[in-house]
């Protein structure tokens, strides 16, 4: 009897729902379910309608269990740093968004109480203004951590509304920024500076772990940071460079330990959990400016013909996408315009501009892993939606000098499928 699982990969624009099984000793896959997901705003505030995701979460596992009789496990994973409080089990909403433009008090108060440096030498986690750590910290001057007993990830509370179960998952944990590099566990010294409530931060758990059940399926933790899970999905030989292109370009490599010198500090990369390894890796902005642009000033046009124009157009401009101005903006055309020194002229203009600075800051951060992890790569795997991009491909080839591997499927959902048959299968 052939063996199904669901694979539940949620990102910051859609989710979906992936049934993999193996057939003659290959992974099959289906996609059985789509929906839209985003910002919405709440009193000016970005946040995440968690119960319309959940009610899309639910719908998918009715239709793949009518689709496919006897699925054994499912999984959920999502982006990072975004999370639920929980006063026992009531939630506290709303639920923040991560580009929700809030924390710039918090940020300066937590490095007051423990400055950058230090939270990176002891955590090796990337400066983003975003991090859990200073939306928790905001959340406290708000008065919101006020008879909290908890807080999950997005994932883990979605799984949690499956099941009953509450698990902190290691590889999203890891993007907390509060998670001790030497001892993959909630720092408690910071915890203690902060003023932060202890109990909140219980054990993580690897995964590969069983939590509970749901109508009959077994839920399990995956790698519940989609990233985590994407490295896992890459059927990469050895051991090369790797960009997750969505909404963010996630590129980096793994390591057996963290890298936290000066060095990487300055360079802000990030060290954040794998499956049996460190992910050492940096954000970058990436499709986002793309898909910004592209309802701004091209809504009409396709993605073939938006990289035809950019094919033609001649426009030499870049623009440093990592920016902080290219984050949430009002108009993302306007910020094109404001940072590059001749406006781009055409809509081929804007695109091409938009890949070239892309490429470059790909090119910029294999340089600065290499120097930090002493090595030198020949391939970059390119996976996730980017990598159908063959212009951008062409472009990222030329700045980095590396064989490009471009491999555009659904790594995230094969990850997260793999670690289910690997505990279910033992």
């Amino acid at each position: 009897m052939t063996k199904y699982y669901l694979a539940i990969d949620i990102g910051a624009s859609s989710g979906r729902h992936i049934v993999g099984w193996k057939e003659n000793g290959e992974l099959k896959t289906e996609e059985v379910y789509r929906f839209p997901n985003g910002v919405k705003y709440v009193d000016g505030r970005a946040t995440w309608d968690i119960e319309e995701i959940l009610k899309h979460v639910k719908t998918g596992i009715a239709r793949a269990k009518k689709s496919f009789d006897g699925i054994r496990s499912l999984s959920i994973d999502t982006w990072g740093v975004d999370y639920v409080l929980m006063r026992g089990d009531e939630s506290v909403f709303p639920v923040y968004a991560y580009r929700d433009e809030r924390t710039a008090e918090a940020i300066e108060r937590v490095h007051e109480l423990v400055p950058f440096s230090e939270l990176y030498a002891r955590t090796g986690c990337q400066f983003q203004p975003f991090t859990t750590i200073y939306q928790l910290y905001w959340d406290k001057m708000q008065g919101r951590l006020e008879g909290v007993t908890d807080f999950l990830m997005i994932p883990e509370y979605l799984m949690y509304r499956l099941c009953g179960t509450k698990a902190k998952e290691y590889t999203d944990a890891t993007t907390t920024g509060l998670i001790n590099a030497e001892t993959d566990s909630f720092d408690t010294e910071i915890i203690r500076r902060l003023g932060l409530p202890a109990g909140m931060f219980t054990d993580t758990v690897q995964p590969g772990t069983r939590i509970g059940v749901y109508e009959g399926i077994d839920v399990v933790l995956c790698a519940t940071h989609d990233t985590g899970s994407a490295v896992e999905g890459i059927p990469m030989e050895g051991n090369e460079p790797y960009i997750s292109s969505g909404t963010w370009s996630l590129l980096g490599v793994k390591t057996k330990k963290p890298v936290l010198t000066a060095a990487s500090q300055q360079a802000n990369w990030s060290n954040e959990g794998g499956v049996g390894y460190n992910r050492y890796q940096k954000n970058i902005m990436g499709m986002w400016v793309v898909n910004e642009l592209k309802k701004e000033i091209a809504p009409e046009l396709s993605f073939d013909e938006i990289v035809r124009a950019s094919r033609e157009s001649t426009y030499d401009g870049t623009v440093d996408v990592n920016e902080p101005d290219f984050l949430a903006p009002e108009s993302m055309k306007a910020v094109f315009d404001k940072k590059t020194s001749a406006a781009p002229a055409s809509v081929g203009d804007y695109f091409r501009c938009a890949y070239r600075s892309l490429a470059e800051s790909y090119a910029k951060a294999i340089s600065e892993l290499e120097g930090a992890v002493g090595c030198s790569y020949k391939k970059l795997y390119i996976v996730g939606g980017g990598a159908k991009n063959a212009f951008l491909n062409e472009l990222t080839a030329a700045t980095t000098g590396k064989e490009i591997v471009a491999l555009p499927i659904e790594a995230t959902a094969l990850g997260n499928l793999k670690i289910q048959m690997d505990i279910m299968e033992k």
